[in-house]
């Protein structure tokens, strides 16, 4: 386990990730257009995985793949533009899925790395796509968790339930609560009471058994609250305005896609799309898994990543 380590990544944190900060190195480096990327770095090792978030989420959400690697590699994550920690631009048209992986580059290039294996959630393997497409000698391997090619907003709950609202009217949703800073505040509080209340309820019927994944829940909706709604809402936008299911075959990096077969916000038949146009990529579903497999079914991700991670490398 990390030790506690005080730092202004700590602000928000809730126990017991001030173990999750030991060893952590905080750093800043600025993008092509000059916005400011906050980025952090854990590990020490020849190669370099790159832990690419999904949306809203941070370093706690990649707490089994730390603590199961940072002994033999070095691991980097960042905040995306527009949220946390890090700066945003000065228009909108710049917090696209390519200035994400033009952020990437730039922290690569910071930190004198020629090349990585790139693991994505959700959002992260939009990012890591197109990463992977535009800079294909810096990508070591991919390894894709529970994520799309694209379209992810309209693609969501299908193909067992579409969605009563057509893709045209949920961006116009997101635009309205972008523009009621109060409304959105309201929902903002709800969800903390209701993410809190679950953690307590289990925590006092289940004694003596840590739940991995509400305690990533319960950090996710407080650091999701608290950061700049507006632009998080309208990167639900650059996501669904996003795809690069053409270009798959394209990918020339040794590639893992793991998926859960219950995964309602991007489907199974999504990563099973892209392990068979991306070549010779392998593909894991795990049976009774959701959107969250990392914290849910961490020794089955992991030992997933151990087998990719050894054919890569050796």
């Amino acid at each position: 386990m990390l030790r506690g380590m005080k730092s202004s990544l700590s602000r928000g944190y809730v126990e017991p990730y001030e173990e999750l900060l030991a060893g952590v190195e905080q750093k800043t480096v600025a993008a092509d257009d000059g916005t400011r990327i906050a980025y952090v770095v854990v590990g020490s090792g020849a190669q370099t995985i790159v832990l690419a978030n999904g949306l809203g989420g941070r370093l706690y959400a990649w707490l089994p793949i730390i603590e199961a690697f940072r002994d033999r590699y070095r691991l980097i994550t960042w905040d995306y533009r527009g949220l946390f920690d890090s700066g945003a631009p000065d228009t909108l048209t710049r917090m696209g899925v390519p200035e994400h992986a033009g952020d990437l580059r730039a922290i690569l290039d910071a930190e004198g790395i020629d090349e990585a294996h790139l693991c994505g959630w959700s959002m992260g393997v939009q990012v890591n796509l197109e990463f992977a497409l535009r800079h294909p000698e810096r990508t070591r391997s991919l390894i894709l968790i529970n994520g799309t090619y694209g379209q992810a907003l309209s693609t969501a709950f299908q193909p067992a339930v579409r969605l009563p609202l057509s893709p045209v009217m949920l961006h116009g949703v997101l635009e309205a609560f972008m523009h009621a800073p109060r409304a959105t505040e309201v929902l903002a509080k709800a969800a903390r009471a209701q993410a809190s209340t679950a953690f307590w309820l289990r925590k006092r019927l289940v004694r003596g058994k840590r739940s991995t994944f509400l305690l990533g829940l319960r950090q996710y909706v407080n650091d999701v609250t608290r950061t700049r709604h507006a632009n998080y809402l309208n990167l639900f936008q650059q996501i669904d305005a996003h795809s690069v299911y053409h270009l798959l075959p394209e990918i020339s990096a040794p590639t893992l896609v793991i998926s859960g077969a219950l995964d309602p916000l991007t489907p199974a038949y999504q990563s099973r799309h892209m392990a068979r146009r991306i070549p010779g990529a392998k593909h894991v579903s795990i049976a009774l898994g959701t959107h969250f497999v990392v914290l849910e079914r961490p020794r089955v991700v992991v030992r997933a990543l151990e087998e990719h991670l050894r054919a890569v490398d050796a």
